[in-house]
């Protein structure tokens, strides 16, 4: 199990173990989600060092996967998940959030599902539908998104 953070060695072990004791004092389960093929990549190793502290008021979730390219904040859970393909052509939104694409995909639960464009592999941020104002809770993951390098072009730049 993983926090927001990878964590490694006996120290990242202690502070998983002390982690979980201190959820399941309070009744909070584990956040399952399931890890892309590609999660485990160097790339996304490296992304999982820079997922963020917080993302706005929320902290991090512990995760039921043995993936540190699955993050997760908040209750219920914002889940950050590393290693996804690269989306294509959509007509789904895209919007630019301080230099990163992300393409929003409205799920059929409310939620908001935004996967960043032109990197490869992807980052996927599923936000549930009780958080207003989505797209504000994707500024902490402008690191994250950074590591993986712009490579297939840009979805929000006008085409002429």
């Amino acid at each position: 199990m993983h926090r927001g953070r990878a964590l490694s060695g006996r120290r990242g072990a202690a502070a998983t173990a002390v982690a979980l004791l201190a959820l399941a004092g309070c009744g909070e389960r584990p956040v399952r989600a399931v890890p892309f093929d590609a999660s485990d990549s160097l790339v996304c190793q490296e992304v999982a060092q820079v997922w963020p502290e917080s993302v706005g008021p929320y902290e991090p979730r512990v995760t039921a996967v043995q993936s540190d390219g699955v993050a997760a904040w908040g209750d219920p859970p914002i889940v950050a998940r590393c290693g996804k393909a690269a989306p294509g052509p959509t007509t789904d939104p895209c919007i630019d959030v301080a230099g990163v694409d992300w393409v929003a995909t409205v799920l059929d639960d409310g939620g908001t599902m935004f996967t960043t464009y032109g990197r490869e592999p992807a980052l996927e941020v599923l936000v549930p539908a009780d958080y207003d104002s989505h797209p504000l809770l994707l500024p902490p993951f402008d690191d994250a998104a950074r590591v993986v390098p712009q490579t297939s072009g840009e979805c929000s730049s006008p085409e002429g």
